[in-house]
């Protein structure tokens, strides 16, 4: 069921954010159910046993569409494309595909042999990645004629600029290279005191593996800890591990002084917050300090490595979806962009989800045109978001559910009991700061079905038959052969007993049509 809709699950039970468990209706009740556990859980498993997903796939359909880029959302597109019947090329420029996941995330975040697992199963449907294949701008002339469509799900592999003296000497190091040279196996002792100027994920993650490799890391926010883009609990971990943060600090310049650098930090100050809550910042003009360091590095965010990368200005984009850009060219292939290239979150799961869009997109286009597209789409949204079910889109059994998402109020907590969620085990961080050996564990068989067994199953029937027992008229009736349930209306009287005592809201009460 995972593997329908999201091709990474051991890799996004182990970096995902998790925002799902942010709106579990379990959260309300005690605690949220530990979705990204066990869906690693379930990954695990399954390599454990070899076990091989028998996934829906339609017929062969004669368009060949090349994806640029093997990240998230590359591998992501080819992999829904094949199940939608395409055949996909793979065009990446590294020896390896993955993307940030294989170049850019720690190993004691995301080991490769995970990684590796969850890119085998989409190579598995056919996908063909070609390693090695660095293409450049003449390649979208070039595949006219060999290819209808081109995904452009390159990234953003190059540090954005700071701008200030000092730069352009070799006392700043990009801190993605720091971060590729230990993904490539490369042992890079450190000693003294590495400054890591930055507030995201690359930040704390270059920060932390300073640690690793034996030296103090400081990181220099221009915010506050709560304004950081960087997931809240990996700043904690961080921490924890030694890394020390100084906040409301930006750097004005940098000085080479033999083997040490001095840096010329400003003083910021805040000026309000935003409509996202964020500081407003400003500096405090008179207010500097300096810090001496062995080393700095860069993590101030990433753009495109190429400028051609990007879609092009939006007065001549065809359709903008919430995570794809679609153009189609009078001629030559069309074109659909991705990933970091218009996702404003920077995420895996984002990520995948506008590989999914493309993927729905582009067969929409090839079938129905572009004025199709936007209404196709909207019959497979999952509640309000701009979330898409692929299962949906092949027409799977999720079409039938009742689009209602229900709330916290719609639970019948009375049949349920205080559980508290499962606590994952993690190394210990005396241990975390001496190896790069993954941090968080894994969970047993009998955690894992014991957290399931926590989940509401909002909305869901799960034939708990509180409705046949309640019911004072005896409406309700038992199917024997496929265990479904049915009210037999010339019984009913519309009391609303079932309703009302169905633990998960899985039943509604309505006015009869006339």
């Amino acid at each position: 069921m995972i593997l329908q809709e999201n091709p990474f699950p051991g890799v996004c039970g182990r970096v995902c954010p998790h925002p799902c468990e942010g709106v579990c209706n379990r959260r309300e009740f005690d605690e949220a159910i530990a979705i990204h556990s066990i869906e690693r859980f379930l990954a695990e498993t399954a390599g454990r046993y070899d076990l091989k997903p028998i996934l829906t796939r339609l017929a062969a359909k004669k368009q060949r569409i090349a994806i640029v880029g093997a990240g998230p959302a590359g591998l992501s597109a080819a992999y829904f494309l094949a199940l939608l019947g395409y055949s996909c090329d793979v065009f990446e420029a590294m020896p390896e595909p993955g993307g940030v996941l294989r170049w850019g995330i720690p190993v004691y975040r995301l080991p490769l042999a995970a990684l590796r697992s969850d890119i085998a199963n989409i190579e598995a449907q056919n996908v063909r990645i070609l390693t090695g294949q660095k293409i450049g701008s003449e390649f979208l002339q070039d595949a006219a004629g060999r290819y209808d469509a081109v995904f452009m799900g390159c990234g953003h592999s190059r540090t954005v600029k700071l701008g200030v003296p000092g730069e352009k000497t070799n006392a700043i190091e990009n801190g993605l290279q720091f971060l590729g040279q230990l993904r490539q196996g490369n042992t890079i002792p450190l000693l003294g005191v590495s400054a890591v100027i930055g507030g995201g994920n690359t930040a704390i993650d270059v920060a932390r593996s300073v640690i690793r490799c034996g030296g103090k890391a400081v990181i220099l926010y221009r915010r506050r800890r709560r304004d950081m883009p960087a997931f809240e609990e990996e700043v904690q971990m961080g921490i924890e591990e030694g890394v020390e943060l100084r906040e409301l600090v930006t750097p004005l310049g940098i000085t080479t002084d033999g083997a040490q650098y001095t840096l010329t930090l400003q003083e910021m100050k805040i000026s309000g917050e935003d409509s996202r809550g964020r500081a407003n910042i400003l500096p405090d003009e008179g207010k500097t300090r300096e810090l001496r360091v062995e080393r700095v590095f860069k993590a101030t965010g990433a753009e495109p490595a190429e400028d051609w990368y990007n879609p092009p200005d939006k007065t001549k984009v065809s359709l903008t979806l919430s995570h794809t850009i679609l153009i189609s060219p009078e001629s030559g292939p069309a074109l659909a962009f991705g990933g970091d290239l218009t996702n404003e979150t920077k995420s895996v799961a984002h990520a995948v989800a506008s590989g999914k869009q493309a993927a729905m997109a582009l067969d929409i286009f090839f079938h129905g045109g572009m004025e199709a597209i936007v209404p196709k789409l909207a019959e497979c949204r999952v509640g309000q978001g701009p979330s898409l079910s692929m299962e949906m889109y092949m027409e799977g059994s999720r079409r039938l559910r009742n689009t209602h998402v229900v709330s916290y109020e719609e639970i019948n907590t009375d049949h349920f009991q205080f559980q508290p969620r499962i606590t994952r085990p993690r190394l210990l961080k005396e241990e975390r700061r001496t190896s790069f050996k993954e941090i968080d564990l894994k969970i047993s068989t009998n955690l894992a079905i014991r957290e399931a067994e926590r989940c509401f199953n909002c909305g869901i029937c799960n034939q708990c038959d509180n409705c046949y027992m309640f019911c004072p008229d005896i409406a309700v009736i038992r199917e024997k052969n496929n265990n479904e349930r049915h009210i037999n209306y010339d019984y009913c009287k519309g009391c609303g007993l079932c309703v009302v005592e169905c633990p998960r809201n899985a039943m509604t009460l309505r006015e009869e049509d006339i």
